[in-house]
């Protein structure tokens, strides 16, 4: 879908997804320090871990790529202390996509 030589971040934060391209782009610029135009993706995730947005510039305009997980949860990459994003690789991006698969752990209440 994208190229093999993007760069991806993604926040460590969680972020309410209700916000728009230009306040994604406000936090890319604030707290990544990075150009939302620039060609690269940016990955933000809500508090459930099971919707992401990823925000991108195409040379004409923003675009937000929304995906919500009918079940599991997305797995980011793990974080260094103190930092606002981690960056993955496009192949990494690929497999954070799918998701992971999260079991019902409820127990069956059998009398």
């Amino acid at each position: 879908m994208f190229s093999a030589h993007v760069r991806i971040f993604v926040s460590v934060e969680r972020v309410d997804l209700r916000v728009s391209f230009d306040r994604l782009a406000g936090i890319v610029r604030e707290r990544f320090g990075e150009d939302p135009r620039g060609g690269s993706l940016f990955v933000f995730l809500n508090k459930g871990t099971n919707r992401c947005k990823v925000l991108f510039y195409d040379r004409s305009g923003y675009a937000i790529l929304y995906k919500r997980l009918d079940s599991g949860v997305f797995v980011p990459p793990p974080r260094n202390e103190g930092a606002s994003r981690v960056e993955m690789s496009p192949e990494a991006f690929a497999r954070f996509l799918e998701g992971l698969a999260v079991e019902n752990k409820k127990k069956s209440n059998i009398h």
